[in-house]
């Protein structure tokens, strides 16, 4: 086979998806409405919010890999003045990643629209649709290929027997997903939700005749919140995602320590975040950050445990995220929205 093509599969294989790039964030739980469109809009103490990742894998390597994302969602309606309170999700999301020599590209812009019904005072179901468009490009200028081997080396001033220059494709994806929460009472929230992208198993091909399918990925989440005192909340999580054969499950915990302000004081809300996590058969997470009022910051590093450690000196990723989230509504009386759902500042 050709060296070109076969570096190519390569970053493909390495990042854990044969059938293309797809979203691959450490920190899924601080990019909810690229993980599922049903979270689109789903946030009991605020009306929008808007955020920001980034994540540089395999710096180590020849073959680095970065990625950025921007989103942004917003409430319609749910302003009523009794227990159960519906609304309208609407939202955005950007997202690209570049890897390997020919600077393989995945872009993808995609809305997404959710509905949240409050079925009673301990309970709500979200639904939620996603349509996207992604666009893929390669550099073959930058790839070696075995017709450009002199005998010696390869030499790049030697025709290909390729295309060459920069290779684009695109193609349009739909998606859908599924929430259910459950909060008793004003200490415990568990939401579990499911969902998959590329429902529709869209056609991508750098040929005409190309008759790649990008195959259905589905995912589901598993998302608790205690208050177990006064100033400590715990959030265990879990991740899945699986595509042609790809597993990925992600496992771990996050603990935010009230430092003070938020409802029962006075001031800027502050909450410190610490978090622990694991990749099955890849890696472990440790995450830090703070949030200070409607303002959140985090950075985690992955530490490699595959057999790729001993080449990448068990380097991963670094990743950040920042997270800005607001409110804009009050009802006819002028006070602040208010919804059943539990409140953990």
């Amino acid at each position: 086979m050709r060296k070109g093509l076969l570096h190519l599969v390569a970053i493909m294989l390495m990042s854990g998806f044969v059938s293309a790039q797809s979203i691959h964030l450490s920190q899924f739980y601080n990019a909810p409405i690229l993980i599922s469109p049903a979270n689109t809009g789903l946030m009991p103490d605020n009306d929008f919010r808007v955020g920001l990742n980034y994540r540089n894998q395999w710096s180590a390597l020849p073959v680095p890999y970065n990625t950025f994302s921007g989103w942004g969602d917003f409430k319609i309606g749910g302003n009523k003045d009794n227990d159960h309170n519906n609304w309208l999700g609407m939202g955005f999301t950007i997202y690209t990643d570049k890897a390997g020599d020919g600077q393989l590209k995945l872009s993808q812009l995609q809305g997404n629209v959710a509905y949240h019904l409050q079925l009673s005072n301990t309970s709500m179901i979200s639904l939620g649709m996603s349509a996207a468009t992604v666009s893929r490009s390669v550099n073959y200028d930058l790839l070696t290929f075995d017709a450009q081997w002199d005998g010696f080396s390869f030499n790049t001033n030697l025709p290909n027997s390729e295309k060459v220059g920069i290779m684009r494709t695109s193609y349009y994806t739909i998606g859908a997903g599924m929430n259910f929460a459950w909060f008793p009472n004003e200490n415990v929230y568990l939401k579990l939700g499911g969902g998959a992208v590329n429902i529709n198993k869209p056609i991508e091909s750098f040929y005409d005749n190309g008759v790649n399918e990008v195959a259905l990925r589905p995912a589901g989440t598993l998302d608790v919140l205690v208050r177990t005192g006064s100033i400590l909340i715990v959030n265990p999580s879990v991740y899945y995602t699986q595509q042609k054969g790809a597993t990925e499950i992600v496992t771990g915990v996050q603990v935010r320590t009230i430092l003070g302000g938020g409802n029962n004081g006075n001031g800027t809300p502050i909450q410190l975040i610490l978090g622990g996590f694991y990749r099955m058969a890849d890696a472990a997470i440790l995450a830090a950050g703070m949030q200070v009022g409607p303002v959140q910051f985090m950075a985690s590093y992955d530490m490699t445990m595959s057999s790729l450690a001993p080449y990448n000196s068990s380097y991963g990723a670094m990743e950040f995220s920042l997270i800005y989230q607001g409110s804009y509504g009050r009802n006819k009386d002028g006070i602040k929205r208010s919804y059943t759902c539990p409140r953990f500042n």
